[in-house]
């Protein structure tokens, strides 16, 4: 918090409005790794390779997941859960199918999830295509609803610790495969993730 409030723009926190639970909106809190206003700048919500508008330390921070940590403050207020869906801008929310909607509805959103454990290396999947938007809500996004909506009926003591257990596993090694071995019965893969996802 000390080296973030005497580098980049000086500021500590990032907030972000996410949908979450029964569909509300509330905000989602981060270390601060970019410049104010990124979203509205080239790039948008994605970041790019060597993107110009992370901050000195944001890339660290962002490696780590340290950036992340936050968000134990919207667990401790009941906004959230150590693990459920990751919360999503209302924009790719409402791209969302009826399926995902349902099933997510009444679930608190989570710090980690199994959506974002696949996709830990989405930043560099999107590296690889022109048009980053289009792969995201065509590709990515319908993939990740399956996804989160396989947690949420599978949802048992069991997979919320071995969601811990793989996130910090991943967290350690990105180029971990564990999950393919801990969770069992995963949706398929669509065909054009193959390659980027490394599953079998």
């Amino acid at each position: 918090m000390i080296i973030l409030k005497l580098t980049g723009e000086h500021d500590v926190f990032y907030k972000q409005k996410r949908i979450g639970r029964y569909g509300r909106e509330f905000y989602v809190l981060k270390f601060a790794t970019m410049l104010k206003n990124s979203s509205s700048m080239e790039g948008g919500y994605f970041t790019l390779k060597n993107d110009p508008r992370i901050l000195p330390t944001g890339g660290f921070l962002r490696k780590t997941k340290i950036n992340e940590l936050p968000q134990l403050f919207n667990i401790f207020i009941g906004q959230m859960s150590i693990v459920g869906y990751r919360p999503l801008v209302k924009s790719s929310y409402e791209q969302y199918n009826d399926e995902t909607k349902q099933a997510i509805f009444c679930f608190r959103p989570g710090l980690s999830s199994i959506g974002s454990i696949i996709f830990r290396t989405e930043e560099k999947i999107l590296e690889n295509f022109i048009e980053k938007n289009k792969f995201y809500d065509e590709i990515i996004l319908p993939y990740k609803g399956k996804l989160e909506t396989w947690y949420i009926r599978e949802n048992n003591i069991s997979n919320y610790f071995k969601v811990i257990f793989v996130t910090i596993i991943c967290v350690i090694k990105p180029t971990s495969r564990i999950y393919e071995k801990i969770f069992l019965g995963l949706p398929s893969s669509p065909k054009e993730l193959l390659p980027y996802l490394r599953q079998k």
